[in-house]
């Protein structure tokens, strides 16, 4: 019996299974379907070409003999028909954020962007051979890493890196993203890679940063980290090329949550203790699987929708419809919230078959949000370029300590 062929194919099925039908509960049935689902359903190239090899193997070895290794073979040809379905469902998530983007801007969407180097243009197609040979995030060698930054006194849990090109021209728009985890784990270094890798390769400065973690802390410390790094940014950003004026903020899950906070908040003096006086407004916002309830029992108050008002900054809201963590009602709830409080700008894509966490790698669907993130903070940055001649004051720069030294990963 080809007991290790038995065990990849059983891996493989278990996970396309997962992905095209999630389990919600219990745990830890939940868990793993998140897991595997997640894994294979934004690589199912990868899954595919793992399941062809070992078939291929165990053929040329001589296994597929008894009826379990028939029973396995069917099986995974069964799987690769599941594989097939997959991809499929992450095919659209193209036409579901173009629909938004066309819903939430209007129909000529990628007809206005922002002129000059730094500013991202409409959305590209990226080759299909980037999906299926490379899908793990890679910085691509036009990009600078400089690492771990200091930006308060809370150890490693107060570190940023900053992504930025190696010729990237004075003036640049800034990308500030904090990772998620459910305000228990996750740091800078591992989600939504692929669009800071592309954003800084595109002339914009790029910050990935860690905040402060429960149960160390609770709600609103981690919002004060990350006003933190944005008080940070308008600091020392000019010095890798950034333009203070110029934040967009985004986060993923719990990160999602922090940002949505930090762009309704601005200034609140009580969520900025030590730099009541530094500009912490941003841009706009994008918020990736994000959170947008309550924070662990403490309240409405905790809710990034106790602070709606009609002139918060532009919203893009992207979800997967198979999410297990954060369930996407809440999404669609806090995108009408915003609606229906006046807010200007608010784009929202429910992703078909996106479980949580889809910013993980070079997948159909993420280019496809990726090049959607494009095309929002293209129009955002031409909207403002419009209202530049009657645009106010430049944000308030409070007095820091001069930036620390860092490890610059070439």
């Amino acid at each position: 019996m080809p007991v290790g062929y038995l065990w990849t194919v059983a891996f493989v099925a278990a996970g396309t299974l997962f992905a095209l039908a999630p389990v919600r509960r219990p745990w830890p049935l939940d868990d793993l379907s998140f897991r595997l689902g997640l894994l294979i359903g934004e690589l199912p190239f990868v899954a595919a070409a793992w399941l062809v090899l070992w078939t291929a193997v165990a053929f040329a070895q001589g296994d597929i003999r008894t009826p379990a290794g028939w029973a396995a073979v069917a099986l995974a040809a069964a799987t690769v028909a599941g594989l097939a379905l997959v991809v499929r469902r992450s095919m659209r998530a193209r036409a579901e954020v173009d629909r938004a983007l066309a819903e939430g801007l209007g129909a000529d969407r990628r007809a206005a962007h922002s002129p000059g180097a730094a500013a991202v243009g409409p959305g590209r197609r990226h080759p299909l051979a980037r999906v299926v040979l490379r899908p793990f995030p890679r910085r691509p060698r036009g990009v600078v890493r400089v690492a771990n930054l200091r930006y308060g006194t809370g150890g490693r849990r107060h570190r940023l890196d900053v992504y930025h090109g190696r010729a990237t021209p004075p003036g640049a728009p800034v990308l500030i993203h904090l990772h998620g985890g459910g305000y228990r784990g996750g740091r800078k270094n591992r989600q939504s890679l692929p669009l800071l890798h592309r954003f800084a390769d595109r002339g914009w400065v790029c910050i990935s940063a860690n905040y402060r973690l429960r149960p160390a802390v609770r709600h609103p410390e981690h919002l004060i980290d990350a006003k933190r790094v944005i008080a940070w940014v308008r600091e020392h950003g000019p010095a890798f090329g950034a333009d203070p004026a110029t934040v967009f903020v985004a986060g993923s899950s719990a990160g999602g949550h922090l940002a949505a906070l930090a762009a309704l908040t601005p200034g609140d003096p009580t969520l900025q203790p030590g730099f009541e006086d530094a500009d912490t407004s941003v841009t706009a916002v994008i918020g990736l699987n994000g959170y947008y309830g309550p924070y662990y029992g403490q309240g409405p108050h905790s809710s990034p929708s106790a602070h709606i008002t009609a002139d918060a900054p532009p919203f893009l809201l992207v979800h997967g419809d198979r999410d297990t963590v954060v369930p996407v009602d809440i999404a669609r709830r806090f995108a009408t919230e915003l609606r229906d409080a006046g807010v200007e700008t608010v784009v929202y894509a429910e992703l078909p078959g996106a479980q949580h966490a889809f910013d993980l790698f070079h997948s159909l669907r993420f280019e496809a949000v990726v090049d959607g993130v494009e095309v929002f903070t293209a129009r955002v940055l031409a909207h403002r370029q419009a209202l530049r001649p009657t645009a106010g004051r430049e944000p308030r720069r409070p007095e820091r300590p001069s930036t620390p030294a860092a490890r610059s990963d070439s």
